[in-house]
Order: C-alpha cells, then sequence, then structure tokens
C-alpha cells in the first residue's frame, strides 16, 4: 500500500503536471503539495483531502484488523 506521499506524487506525475500546475488546479498553496509529497505529518486534513479529491479520494476512519 502506497503512503499518501506516494500515492499524490506517483499519480500528480501520471497525469504530467509540477507540483505548481496541480497547487493551482487542487486550489492549495504549492507548499501543500510539496509538504503532502515529502510526507510531513502536520498538515491539515482538510487540505490532504483537497488535494486527494483531485484523484477521487479522501482521508477517512477504516477499522483496524
Amino acid at each position: 500500500m502506497d503512503s499518501i506521499a506516494d500515492f499524490v506524487k506517483k499519480r500528480r506525475k501520471q497525469a504530467g503536471l509540477t507540483q505548481e500546475e496541480f497547487s493551482l488546479r487542487a486550489g492549495v498553496a504549492l507548499t501543500v503539495v510539496r509538504k503532502i509529497e515529502q510526507g510531513k505529518d502536520n498538515l491539515s486534513l482538510s487540505k490532504v483531502n483537497q488535494v486527494l479529491k483531485m484523484f477521487g479520494h479522501v482521508v477517512g476512519p477504516i477499522q483496524e484488523q
């Protein structure tokens, strides 16, 4: 399973977008995209979800097994 950082970076590159282009399309600051792709853990959930929605995903609770 990919981390969120790996998922976002891979999908952004598959779309042929730079970080700057992607941030503009997602409606977030360039620093948000950079921090997500670097795996920083001090981001707001709403910003992460705003980025993930570009790929039809969101972060939500799942039951541990």
